[in-house]
């Protein structure tokens, strides 16, 4: 079973000290090390989640994100991240959302959902929800979906969009932007031996939240459906 070795963390916990072309030439090989670790771990994720799921990435390796960052136009010029990282898609228009995962020392976390909708599958989740937003409402606020992922995250407008009203009963859904759950794991988590399994199922947790937001996206406001 695929694991994270306390030297991955090592390894990250280093370069958060360490963020500099030097230091890192110097430590590749730790670098190779862990990110074939990485590779493996996700290569496992991937062949979990297909049992629950559909997923598009084909391995592991093309899953993880690069270490390097891009700062052609950041302020921030430190050259590295200082975690692992990886993105999931959903495979088929009857599938919508995806999963992100990001593991460090002291900062591992789940993030799946709606991350920049275009505007026009954001207007029709807006209208959907103005609509009916109890599917939404029920997923969000049953018990053990909460205590998991506590509340819906992501950017909102100020007051409310253009075409919505302040006063609608759904403002408080219909203000955001994105649409995200999120939970964290500790470091003893991480390291434990059996984390792909629970990485895995705390990914599949999001289904009920998919299959709302995915019915949402790929229905008119009729309910008839708009892949057909």
């Amino acid at each position: 079973m695929a694991q994270i070795s306390p030297q991955t963390f090592q390894f990250l916990t280093d370069l958060q000290n360490n963020n500099h072309r030097e230091w890192f030439a110097q430590n590749k090989a730790v670098y190779e090390a862990s990110k074939a670790e990485m590779i493996d771990f996700a290569d496992e994720l991937i062949f979990l989640m297909n049992k629950k799921d559909r997923i598009v990435n084909e391995s592991g390796k093309k899953s993880i994100y690069r270490i390097y960052r891009d700062v052609r136009f950041s302020k921030n010029k430190v050259p590295y991240k200082t975690y692992w990282g990886g993105h999931l898609e959903r495979l088929g228009a009857d599938r919508r959302g995806g999963y992100h995962f990001e593991l460090a020392p002291g900062n591992s976390s789940i993030t799946g959902g709606f991350f920049g909708p275009n505007a026009a599958d954001l207007l029709l989740i807006r209208q959907q929800i103005d609509a009916d937003a109890d599917p939404l409402r029920q997923v969000l606020e049953n018990t053990s979906f909460k205590k998991y992922f506590g509340q819906l995250q992501g950017n909102q407008v100020k007051t409310a969009p253009k075409g919505f009203k302040k006063d609608n009963e759904n403002i408080d859904l219909i203000r955001y932007k994105q649409f995200l759950v999120t939970h964290q794991f500790s470091d003893a988590e991480v390291l434990s031996r059996n984390f792909v399994e629970k990485l895995a199922e705390g990914l599949l947790r999001m289904l009920p939240f998919f299959d709302v937001m995915t019915t949402y996206l790929t229905t008119d406001l009729n309910g008839i459906s708009l892949l057909d």
